[in-house]
This record gives C-alpha cells, sequence and structure tokens, in this order.
C-alpha cells in the first residue's frame, strides 16, 4: 500500500479543501493501516466475484467520472457493465478478460488526467503488487533527480533482527520505499506458479501493459510525465537482486518496448500516408491545390516525426537501462524473455533494430547454456530468414556466425538441434553461397538421426538442395505431354536420390533415408507407377539407364516406401515418431495401401522375372506382398494371385543354394497372403504353398532313402547328394519357422539322421545343424498345437515319445564334435523344454490330459556343465572362437552368442523346468562376468524370487558355499590356482552384492534368518572340536555371512544371536585367539550398537579390554550414555551409578565373563555357564542388549 506523500499533501492543500470528499477518497487508498473503506469495498468485491486474495493495493475509484457519466445518454447496460467494473484495482482486472480491462484502463486514463499523482501511485502499486511482494509501499516527494543527497539514500538492504528487507529507490517525482519480508526471494511469485495459472498471469499481464500503452498512444504517452516515471520505476526493480521483482519488471520493460514499437509503427504508417496525400497535392495543377491544406499535412508530419523520435528515445532509454543489464541475467528465464522480445523488435521495427549492432547480442546468447535461451535465439532468427526483404541487413551476422549454427545442429536438446536445422534450411534458401559444399555435406548426414524430427528437418534440406531440380529439356518435342514431363521429372529426382545414397560413405540404411524424405517427398515416393516402370524399362541408345547397383538401390526405396505408407513412421532405432495416428492419417494409409496392392500386384511378377538373377534383390522384392491389403476388392484377382505365386515358386526354384535372407522373406510372404482373412488368393497361396512343400519332402525323402541304408543308418551321400539334401533342408527348416507342416511328419523323416556322430557314419555337421533346426521346429509346432490335436491317449502318448526322443537324441548332439551342433541341440532342447512348460501352464482343462513331461537327472546335468563350458569361459580359454576374435566386430558376435545360451538357460529355470539350485552355478559368475552377463543374471534372481524367495534365498547360499568350499580346497591342495576359483574377497564382494538384492527388509525377512542359519549350520555342522582341530574348517566362511547381518531386523539379529550362541556352547571358544577372528567379525555385525557402525569398528571395540595394561572402562560414558561393550549377565545387573568406580582387576573380570570367551571347565560347568547367559539376557536387556542391536 502506498501512502500519500506528505510533500505532496501539503502543496496540494488548497485542492483538498476544495474537493474534501475526493481527499478522503485518495487518502482513504493510501492508507492501507488507518482506512477502513478499502477494505469495505474489498469485501463488496469479494462478494459481487471470485478473485484471487492480495494486500498492499489500492482501489482505483473514479467519482469523477462516475459523475460525468450519469448525466450522459447513454443505453443502460453499458451504465450497468461500467459500475461492475468501476470499484476495483487494477491488480484484480486482470481477472476480468480484455474487456473489462480496456474499461478500467480507459477509467484509469480519465482519473490521471484530474488527478495524476494518485492514479500514478496506482500503477505504481499494480506493477508491485504483480511482483508478489506483500510488503508495504511509502512514497515521498523529490523536487530534483541531480541531487547528491537524494542518489545517496537509494539503497537495498535488508534487517536481519526484523526480518525485513527494504528497497529505497527513485521513482521520478517520487522517492519509493518497499519494505517486505526476507524469505520473499525462497517463496512462488505469480510469473512461477506451477500450471495454468502462471501460464495465464503471464498472457493477462502482458496483456494489460500492451493495452495499458495502445490506450494511451494518443494521449498521455507523450505527457513526458506518465513514461518517464513508469520507466524509471521498471528500471530500477528490474536491477534489483530479488528475483520476483526482477523478473516481473524485466517482463514488464520488454513487453512496454514491444508496445512501444506498436505506436512507433503506427506513427510511421501515419507519417508515410500524410506523405502521399502532400506528393498528391504538389502533383495537383497550380489551380487546384490548397496551401493551407499542404501546410497542415507538413505540421502533421513534423508532429508525427516528432512523436516518432520520442518514442525512440522511450525505447532506447529501455533499451539501453533495462535490457543491456538483463540480457546476461543469472535466472535462464529472463534471459529467454529478452531474447524472445528482441527477434520480435527486429522483426517489426527493422529500420531501428535489425543492424549488426543488435544482432550480436542474438549471436552471441545462441552460446547460452540453457536450451530455452539458445532456443529463442533461434526461433527469431528464423522469423528474420524467412521475411526476404530484411536478407541484405543479415549478410554479415551469417557469416560471423554461420559456424555456430551449424555446431547447434548436434545439440544436446532435440528441440533446439530440429529448430536448427530449420533455420539452415531457411539460410540456404535466402542465399545459395550461404552455406559451401563442405556444409551441407555435414547437414544432410543428418537423414540418417536417430532422432526422426532432426531427420525430417535434415531431409527437407536434402529435398530444397538436392532433389528439387528440373528435368533437362527433351530434343523431341512432338511427343511431349504431361505424363511423360512428369515422368521425367521423377527420373530425375530418383536419380538425384541414388547419387546422394551412393555417395553416402558412412551410412547404407535405405529405411531411414526414405523415413526422413516422407514428410517433404511423399509425392515421389509414393508414385509407385512411376517408380517400377523406371525398373522396368530397358536400356536405350537415347540415354543411359541404371546401372545394376542403381537398381538394387531402388528397388529397397520402392521396398522401403511400401513399407511407410503400410505401417507409418515407426522404426527400430528412431524416436520422436507419432505414436497415435490420427483419422485423417489412418485414412491415407488406407488409401495408399490400397494403391499399392492394386498396382503391385499385377507388376510384382514382372520385376521378379527380370531381377531374377540376383537373390538380394530378390530377396527385397519378396517383402512386398506382406503389405498388401486383402479387404480391397481390386485384391480380388484370383488370376493376377497365381501369377504371382507362380512367379514366387519359380524364384525359389532358381536359386539351387538361396540365401537365408530370400527363404525367409519368402517364408514371411507366403504367410502373409495364406493368412489374408477373406481375400481370394489365400486358397490360391495356400494350394501353392502346399505344392512346394509336398515336392521338397517328396526330393528329400528320395535322397535320403538312397543315403540311409542298413539296419543301423548311416549316412552314405556324396558330396552331390549332400548339397542337395541341405538345400532342402534350409527350405523346409524356413518354412517350418513360420507355417505348419506337421501333416508331412518331418519329424519322422529327419530323426534317424541324429542317431550316429559324424565319426561313425553320421551325417556332416552342416546337415545335422538343419536337421536340429528343422526338429527343434516341429516339437514346437506339435506342441503348441497340441491343445487342439491330443484328443485321445494313443495320439498323448506318441507325442510324449516323440519328445522324449528328441530330448535323448539333442543331449547325444551336446556331446557333438562340432560347435555349431553343440549349440544348436543347446538352444534347441531349451526353446522346447520352455515352450512344453508354458503348455502345461496355458493348458484348458475341457481338452485331454496335458503333455507330461520331466526332463532326466542326465539331461539337467548335461545342460548344466554345457552352459558352465561354453558360457562362462574367459578370452584366454576360449577355444571356440575364431581366429580373428582380436576384432571388435567378431567379439561383439561371440558375447552375443554367449549371452543367447546364458538366457535360453535361464529361462528354464525360471520356467520350473529346471530345479532352482541349478541357478547356484549360474549365480557364482555374477560378480566375475557382470560387465557381460550381469543384467540376465540379475532378472534371473528376481525372477526366482518371485516363484519362491525361500528357495531363492537357499540358491544363494549354495552359490556361495560352492565357491566357498572350492577355494578351500585349492588352498588345501596347494599348487597352480584354478581359474574357475575366486578369491575371498571376490566372495565376499559378491555375498555383498547378494545382500543388495534385497530391498524391502520386512518383505525378505524370512529370507535373510534363513541365509544365516544355514550359514551357521554350514560353519559348526558335523564339527567336533579336538586339539589339533580348535575351530571349524569353515569357520572363515561367517566373514562372508557377516556382509548379510545389515539385512536383519533387530528382532531377527537376537534371534540369529541365540541360534549362533547353541552352537558355540558346544565348544571352547576364546575371543583373544587369531583363529577366533571371524567368529568376533560375524558376532560383531550382529551386535553393531550405532546406526551405521559397521562391524569393523565394533571389532576394535570389542577386542579393546583384551589388550594388556589398557582398562575397559578406561573410557567409560556418562550415566545413560550408549557403550558398544557387551557386559556379562552378572554385570548387567550392576547399577549405571556405580560402573563408573570399577577398579581394573574388576574390569579384567568382567572381559573375562562374556560368554563366547569360555574358560577350560569341566563340560557340566561349561553348560550351566551358557545356562546363566541365557537366564540373565532378559535382565540384561535393556542395559546392553538393546544398544547393541
Amino acid at each position: 500500500m502506498i501512502p500519500d506523500p506528505s510533500a505532496a499533501a501539503a502543496t496540494r492543500a488548497t485542492e483538498q479543501n476544495k474537493n474534501p470528499h475526493d481527499e478522503a477518497n485518495s487518502s482513504g487508498a493510501a492508507n492501507q493501516s488507518e482506512d477502513e473503506s478499502g477494505n469495505e469495498n474489498r469485501q463488496k468485491s469479494a462478494q459481487r466475484r471470485r478473485k484471487r486474495p492480495h494486500e498492499g493495493c489500492e482501489n482505483v475509484k473514479r467519482k469523477s467520472a462516475r459523475a460525468g457519466r450519469g448525466g450522459a445518454s447513454g443505453a443502460g447496460g453499458s451504465r450497468g457493465k461500467r459500475r461492475r467494473v468501476e470499484a476495483v484495482t487494477l491488480f484484480e482486472v486482470l481477472t476480468m478478460g480484455r474487456s473489462a480491462m480496456q474499461a478500467v484502463i480507459d477509467d484509469w486514463i480519465e482519473a490521471y488526467g484530474t488527478k495524476r499523482d494518485s492514479s500514478l501511485l496506482d500503477l505504481i502499486s499494480f506493477f508491485i503488487q504483480c511482483c508478489g511482494c506483500k510488503g508495504v509501499v511509502t512514497a515521498e516527494m523529490c523536487q530534483s533527480k541531480d541531487d547528491r543527497e537524494v542518489m545517496s539514500k537509494m539503497v537495498e538492504e535488508l534487517d536481519e533482527v526484523a526480518g525485513l528487507q527494504y528497497k529505497k529507490f527513485l521513482a521520478f517525482p517520487w522517492i519509493l520505499t518497499v519494505t517486505w519480508p526476507m524469505d520473499t526471494d525462497s517463496v512462488e511469485y505469480p510469473l512461477t506458479q506451477p500450471g495454468p495459472y502462471g501460464r495465464w498471469f503471464h498472457s493477462e499481464f502482458c496483456d494489460f501493459v500492451a493495452v495499458l500503452v495502445a490506450r494511451c498512444q494518443h494521449s498521455v504517452v507523450f505527457d513526458s510525465y506518465l513514461m518517464t516515471t513508469l520507466i524509471s520505476l521498471l528500471t530500477e526493480l528490474s536491477d534489483s537482486y530479488v528475483r520476483p521483482f526482477r523478473h516481473t519488471c524485466t517482463l514488464a520493460a520488454v513487453k512496454l518496448l514491444s508496445a512501444l514499437v506498436a505506436v512507433a509503427l503506427s506513427l510511421s504508417a501515419g507519417i508515410e500516408n500524410s506523405q502521399k496525400l502532400y506528393q498528391v497535392q504538389k502533383s495537383k495543377p497550380m489551380r487546384q491545390r490548397s496551401p493551407p491544406q499542404a501546410e497542415r499535412i507538413q505540421r502533421k508530419i513534423a508532429e508525427l516525426r516528432e512523436k516518432r523520435a520520442e518514442i525512440e528515445s522511450m525505447m532506447d532509454v529501455i533499451f539501453k537501462g533495462i535490457f543491456l543489464k538483463r540480457y546476461r541475467d543469472v535466472l535462464p528465464e529472463i534471459r529467454s524473455i529478452c531474447m524472445e522480445e528482441l527477434g520480435l523488435w527486429m522483426k517489426l521495427y527493422s529500420s531501428a533494430f535489425l543492424n549488426d549492432s543488435y544482432l550480436k547480442y542474438m549471436g552471441w546468447m545462441m552460446h547460452d547454456k540453457v536450451p530455452d535461451v539458445r532456443l529463442k535465439c533461434v526461433l527469431g532468427l528464423q522469423g528474420l530468414y524467412g521475411d526476404p526483404p530484411l536478407l541484405p541487413k543479415l549478410d554479415l551476422f551469417t557469416t560471423r556466425f554461420k559456424a555456430r549454427m551449424i555446431s547447434m545442429t548436434l545439440d544436446k536438446d532435440g528441440e533446439v538441434a530440429v529448430q536448427t536445422m530449420k533455420l539452415l534450411l531457411l539460410v540456404s534458401k535466402a542465399s545459395d553461397g550461404a552455406l559451401g559444399p563442405g556444409d551441407y555435406k555435414q547437414l544432410l548426414q543428418f537423414v540418417y538421426s536417430s532422432q526422426r524430427p532432426l531427420a525430417a528437418a535434415a531431409g527437407e534440406l536434402l529435398f530444397a538442395r538436392v532433389l528439387d531440380t528440373e528435368a533437362p529439356a527433351s530434343d523431341a518435342q512432338d511427343e511431349i505431354n504431361e505424363e511423360a514431363a512428369h515422368e521425367r521429372q521423377a527420373s530425375a529426382r530418383l536419380r538425384a536420390l541414388l547419387h546422394f545414397y551412393q555417395e553416402s560413405e558412412l551410412h547404407q540404411h535405405v529405411v531411414y533415408l526414405v523415413d526422413s524424405l516422407w514428410d517433404c517427398a511423399g509425392a515421389l515416393l509414393r508414385d509407385w507407377p512411376t517408380l517400377t516402370s523406371i525398373l522396368l524399362q530397358e536400356p536405350s541408345p537415347l540415354g543411359p539407364g541404371l546401372t545394376r547397383a542403381e537398381q538394387a538401390v531402388l528397388v529397397e526405396i520402392l521396398v522401403a516406401s511400401v513399407r511407410q505408407a503400410s505401417e507409418g513412421p515407426a522404426l527400430a532405432g528412431r524416436s520422436g515418431a507419432k505414436k497415435v495416428m490420427s483419422s485423417r492419417e489412418k485414412k491415407v494409409q488406407i488409401d495408399d495401401c490400397t494403391k499399392l496392392t492394386a498396382h503391385l500386384l499385377v507388376v510384382l511378377p514382372q520385376l521378379l522375372s527380370k531381377f531374377s538373377g540376383s537373390g538380394d534383390t530378390v530377396a527385397f522384392l519378396m517383402k512386398i506382398p506382406q503389405y498388401f491389403l486383402p479387404e480391397r476388392p481390386e485384391a480380388s484377382s484370383t488370376q493376377a494371385a497365381s501369377g504371382l505365386m507362380a512367379e514366387l515358386g519359380a524364384a525359389l526354384d532358381r536359386h539351387p543354394d538361396p540365401d537365408p535372407a530370400l527363404l525367409e522373406a519368402a517364408a514371411r510372404t507366403y504367410l502373409s497372403l495364406c493368412g489374408g482373412g477373406g481375400a481370394s488368393w489365400c486358397s490360391v497361396t495356400r494350394a501353392a504353398r502346399d505344392s512346394l512343400v509336398r515336392r521338397w519332402v517328396e526330393h528329400l525323402t528320395a535322397l535320403l532313402g538312397d543315403s540311409l541304408q542298413g539296419e543301423s543308418p548311416r549316412f552314405s551321400a556324396d558330396e552331390e547328394k549332400t548339397a542337395e539334401i541341405l538345400a532342402t533342408l534350409k527350405k523346409l527348416r524356413a518354412f517350418h519357422n513360420c507355417h505348419d507342416l506337421l501333416e508331412w511328419d518331418l519329424f519322422g523323416l529327419l530323426s534317424p539322421l541324429l542317431w550316429a556322430q559324424s565319426g561313425e557314419g553320421g551325417a556332416p555337421p552342416e546337415v545335422l545343424l538343419e536337421v536340429l533346426r528343422c526338429l527343434s521346429s516341429c516339437m514346437l509346432w506339435s506342441i503348441n498345437t497340441s491343445g487342439g490335436t491330443l484328443n485321445s491317449r494313443e495320439k498323448a502318448v506318441s507325442q510324449r515319445l516323440q519328445l522324449r526322443l528328441f530330448c535323448e537324441r539333442g543331449n547325444r548332439c551336446l556331446s557333438h564334435s562340432d560347435h555349431s551342433v553343440q549349440q544348436q541341440a543347446f538352444l534347441g532342447l531349451c526353446d522346447v523344454l520352455t515352450a512344453h512348460s508354458y503348455q502345461l501352464q496355458v493348458w484348458d482343462p475341457t481338452s485331454f490330459g496335458p503333455l507330461l513331461y520331466t526332463p532326466s537327472p542326465k539331461l539337467q546335468r548335461a545342460l548344466l556343465t554345457f552352459v558352465c563350458a561354453h558360457v562362462f569361459v574367459g578370452p584366454d580359454c576360449d577355444g571356440q572362437s575364431a581366429a580373428g576374435e582380436d576384432s571388435e566386430v567378431e567379439r561383439l558376435e561371440e558375447l552375443h552368442r554367449r549371452r543367447n545360451l546364458l538366457a535360453a538357460f535361464c529361462k528354464l529355470i525360471v520356467h520350473g523346468v529346471l530345479e532352482m539350485s541349478m541357478a547356484a552355478e549360474v549365480f557364482t559368475h555374477y560378480m566375475k562376468y557382470h560387465n557381460d552377463f550381469g543384467d540376465i543374471i540379475k532378472e534371473t534372481m528376481y525372477r526366482t524370487r518371485q516363484m519362491d524367495k525361500m528357495d531363492s534365498a537357499r540358491t544363494l547360499v549354495l552359490s556361495l558355499q560352492r565357491l566357498f568350499v572350492r577355494l578351500k580346497r585349492e588352498q588345501e591342495g596347494g599348487g597352480r590356482a584354478h581359474p574357475g576359483v575366486q578369491t575371498f574377497t571376490s566372495i565376499k564382494e559378491l555375498a555383498r552384492r547378494f545382500a543388495l538384492t534385497f530391498g524391502d527388509l520386512v518383505k525378505f525377512r524370512e529370507c535373510v534368518v534363513v541365509i544365516h542359519r544355514n550359514g551357521i549350520d554350514f560353519v559348526f555342522q558335523e564339527f567336533s572340536q579336538t586339539p589339533d582341530a580348535l575351530t571349524p574348517p569353515y569357520l572363515s566362511y561367517l566373514t562372508i555371512l557377516g556382509e548379510f547381518s545389515s539385512k536383519l531386523l533387530k528382532p531377527d539379529k537376537k534371534i540369529v544371536f541365540s541360534y549362533l550362541q547353541k552352537h558355540t556352547a558346544e565348544h571352547i571358544v576364546d575371543l583373544r585367539e587369531e583363529c577366533w577372528q571371524p567368529l568376533v567379525y560375524y558376532r560383531a555385525s550382529l551386535l553393531a550398537a550405532a546406526e551405521g557402525e559397521d562391524a569393523a569398528s565394533y571389532v576394535s571395540s570389542d577386542r579393546k579390554p583384551y589388550l594388556p595394561g589398557r582398562s575397559a572402562f578406561s573410557k567409560t560414558k556418562p550415566e545413560g550414555s550408549n557403550t558398544p561393550f557387551p557386559f556379562s549377565p552378572v554385570d548387567s545387573k550392576v547399577s549405571a551409578g556405580h560402573r563408573s568406580s570399577f577398579s581394573p582387576s574388576h574390569q579384567e573380570k568382567t572381559a573375562d565373563s562374556d560368554p563366547f570367551s569360555v574358560p577350560v571347565e569341566p563340560p557340566a560347568k561349561r553348560l550351566n555357564f551358557e545356562g546363566s547367559v541365557a537366564s540373565g539376557g532378559d535382565e540384561a536387556e535393556d542395559d546392553t542388549v538393546d544398544v547393541e542391536l
């Protein structure tokens, strides 16, 4: 609240006496604490409308204006509307919309004309309140701005005793003092309010400033009083170290300058119109001229120029006094505001702002560390480069900051990079020489970016720079028509695209290139008739045709465009695409699929026939039918479908040893066409597929009949027949992956090949590899369809025998001499057993009984042995790797192969096919191979824990115990260390990692207790103390077990501690001996007193009583304090007040009476002593046990 200035009150005494009513209103509006009328008005306003609570704001009452309107004639509704908006503050008007804002500002202008000072104080109060300030504002008159004594009073300080901050500044003709709480800078203010309220306030606040200047531009803006005071206020507050003042007033200042720019533009338009009128007057004949009118026009022009100069002077004051200080503000929001408005000023009022003196700030701030500031700079420059008349003034800026703009395409913020690419597109369109060939080479590579928006922006640049070219004129003018011109244009663009792709040395990804160009060059890429006609063209003497390499690339572009039209922009490895399509996009997609299906169903056989000699090109062309739309009427052409099937079959027959990619594409295409729903080509496709498979099976049967002879089948085929068998097996395997071929009984045909090993007349390894793949597919299809086919006991028994036979022969192949055969047998067994387990889970109870099978223990051990021998091997002992494993590519491929093997084995454990204890061997390698397989092993831990958390905990313990036993045997045996044996430190670290997986202590409480009990049993089981063996052989395992102590709850620590006492009570334990230190460490981990105290520190404090010449209580804490020393039951009964007076001899007795320091006595006496410990535990609990835990 701004109290009325005392000096102004003295000078205006006469005026106040003449109008006491206005004086009362003014003083009531100025005095916050004493005037009650303002409070009453605010209460009434709150009842009339919902508004935000505020304080320290003065009502803008328009009594004189209302009286003047009372006698005027007008509509009653208008008067009622004015009365509703009269008695509100300027701050409240922000909530009432733009129309009410204009009405209240008009009222304020009228009041400003009669009571300038009080109205201006209301406006000052509005800006201070918009800053979120809830303090008090006082004002005093200032006679001169140049008074040194006055300027020395301009301070900003804080009073820590009162908890207040003060800011005293000059807003001529006042010296204003703002007082507010010290925590203002730490709370939210209106501009930073979260959610829609903050955005709404920002918009309304900016509108208020714009409306204020717009309504004043023909009156009080030029009175040399309002703008001087307002600019002085905003300059002082924007320079404050208080963030709300600085942020809000900087925004107000730049918006004020933007509003003044609009006024200057209006004045410039008026000057231009007046000059046109003056030129009209001068062009008239002498008789028709009007000298008075010409003089009036000249005077008007001079007046407008004077006003524009005054406005430009105000803009210059704001720019130099506020912008130059705040564009490098520490607050990024303020820097963003400054850059955003600077771009607007240069675009709207280019005559004053668009020069190098202002452009340099935009270039400098493109190096800002905050992405939003850089983004505002780029967006501002887009507005400048997108306006052709402004381009000549940007040449020097382009030369100076071109390198920075190009580097910003690699910005870590995706939006900044995208907008920078769009800016460079505008730069390239503005000037052909702005970017050089090296720049374009760097920028156009972004079409392969993993961010789709950036790649699409680079695609626009590629299309504008490379593809948007005119076709060369043809000499033959008689045949020219529109269609031929379109084809030549498309051909020229496609050749340019092929040339760009072939020059790209870093990337060979046609699919990503097509996706990048889809938004800007979609019409070219969707022109499938032109694409296919170019591919089907034969070389002519009139012009050079496409080379084989160019034809292959164009086929890939054709397939990629078909995929893009059918599936959309979703690509693996590229983010930023829209995940949900609109209804319009879906309609366009259906139309595109209809067009490509109708055209390519007829043309595709011709393309397959032409490129039949190239297996890679045929493989790409075979993918096209997978995107056909069978629901369209055009897809019902049976004759076209028959021709396509015939050409597909012929393409497969032309290649005796087809490429795997070709076979996979063919199998998927047949699958897509066979499952086309109600399409008429489905029956044709199924018949063609069955004919192909039947022919292959008959041919393979004849070949195997000649090769497998005798009672015990032996493979006796020559090299030529072996090649034929292998090629046929590859075809059947590829189709059996996608199609159900069980009716041809491939299992019975191929299973005899697995009887004999290669050295005993068996099939070659490459044949066995394909046989195993085919048999795996047979078993998977058999298990998948068992729910509908197992309708009798005979079929169930037959299928179970088939599964058992496959597992037995697969087990034999695990010991094959060829590594690829071993791996395929392992993967096949894992896949089949996993599918069998899943089939049991989803079995329909209404069907016949499920297919039950349990792997034999021999097979389970064989699988585990295979994993240990082929997965967990070091680089120095991996005998399976190729000679070139040193290369990075081969190393990664080898790692990928091993990860697949481990994942397949872990699936067996997770799905319950193997016992959970089989995972113990895998868990032992968690730390040693953490970089390679850590994620797989960790996921297996979590999955097994979800199955049975108790068994999972026992498995973890089993893995640690196995490692410990191996290490112990290695130490006892001596000799060279085995590579599979881990050190004690690594085993302890492994235990620590296992303990970290138990996050929820309450949820896994029982698991941790089981781990400790199992560990204690492992250490003390079957141990009988003798003079030669004083400690258990596995006692050091307790140090490893101590890593799990931190996961015990306090009650469980007591339980585990008691359990440990029961085992140690049977033996003579002397903690002072070095051999018992693992027990000391484990005991300390259970009884650590302070939170965060580790076992090592506890051990040191626990052993202090046994040091010679030291007293156990030499550092006894005051009464009631905690001590880490465990008292004996006898001492724990002693009151705390007597403990500090113990003698050293008494302290030594106390140390000797520790439960774990048992003297050599008869057994009966020792048992009695342990009983006393147990009985005294409850009495000592308050003083010792709770403190220890």
